[in-house]
């Protein structure tokens, strides 16, 4: 069983959309799936949007009326997928954004490498559709072939990044690289990636009545992934090209605020990892 979990919050223009796309991929990829929500609070149409899909599509609508954040949303879709699942070595979740940034239609680059044995796949930011396809042309190269595609009409390639997003994948990097490094993966921040249902059963087993998932936005993306990796027995990458001119919002990203809510996150779990290799404290002998 594949779980497709997606966290959504005011994503009434694209869901509907999105979850019709996902049918599709799954009649030209047959596997069994169920596409679980987790709708955080809408305060607009997204409930109702959701409602006729779950007649025709294998669809479960998780949460309620309070907004919990991005972190609880994940947590609660781990959770369910792990209680739910009867076979956890052979059943995977997808984690994927309900917004057209990740694209349906890449859902079985991630399923193949799952069946080729990997715990987790991470989805990682490709800029240039050319270098997520393995295209190391020459720039005069690539410029050309682009100009070919134009003349024979040819869909474009997707547009620049939104600037807020450029602006906070430049520092983020930096940001997190004195406190939290994960072993193969490149770019930890996106939501885009598969886990091997063991792996969370593991996490959920380890992390007892603590949270799954800390930090929000791409904090929480990199938690989760930091916390999975190291349970995973093969991790595997594939580069990706997010769309943003999908959607019909803004970006959500904040720069600024993004950016300090990475260093906390970065900070307190290098304290996190301290705090749990200290030696135990020596008692002075009875005298």
């Amino acid at each position: 069983m594949l779980y497709i979990g997606i966290p959504a919050y005011n994503e009434a223009p694209t869901i509907g959309v999105l979850l019709w796309r996902i049918r599709k991929v799954f009649q030209e990829f047959p596997r069994e799936y169920e596409i679980v929500v987790y709708n955080d609070g809408s305060t607009d149409a997204t409930a109702e949007t959701l409602q006729p899909y779950g007649e025709v599509l294998p669809l479960t609508v998780l949460g309620g009326p309070e907004h919990r954040g991005y972190a609880a949303a994940l947590e609660a879709l781990c959770r369910h997928v792990v209680k739910r699942s009867r076979y956890a070595r052979r059943d995977a979740m997808v984690l994927m954004q309900g917004d057209f940034t990740d694209q349906p239609e890449h859902i079985p680059e991630l399923v193949r490498l799952f069946e080729g044995g990997a715990d987790l796949v991470v989805g990682e930011h490709a800029t240039d559709p050319a270098a997520a396809a393995g295209d190391n042309s020459a720039p005069a190269e690539a410029a050309a072939q682009r100009a070919i595609r134009a003349i024979e009409g040819d869909p474009p390639e997707p547009p620049t990044i939104p600037l807020p997003v450029q602006r906070l994948r430049r520092v983020a990097p930096w940001i997190l690289r004195p406190f939290v490094r994960v072993p193969g993966i490149a770019d930890p921040f996106g939501s885009f990636r598969l886990f091997r249902l063991s792996v969370l059963r593991e996490l959920v087993k380890t992390s007892g009545d603590g949270p799954l998932v800390v930090g929000e936005g791409w904090a929480a993306n990199v938690d989760l992934v930091a916390r999975t990796a190291p349970l995973a027995r093969r991790v595997e990458t594939v580069a990706l090209v997010p769309r943003y001119d999908l959607r019909p919002r803004e970006s959500r990203v904040r720069p600024l605020a993004d950016a300090l809510t990475l260093f906390r996150f970065g900070r307190d779990a290098r304290a996190r990892r301290a705090s749990r290799v200290s030696p135990p404290t020596q008692q002075a002998p009875a005298t």
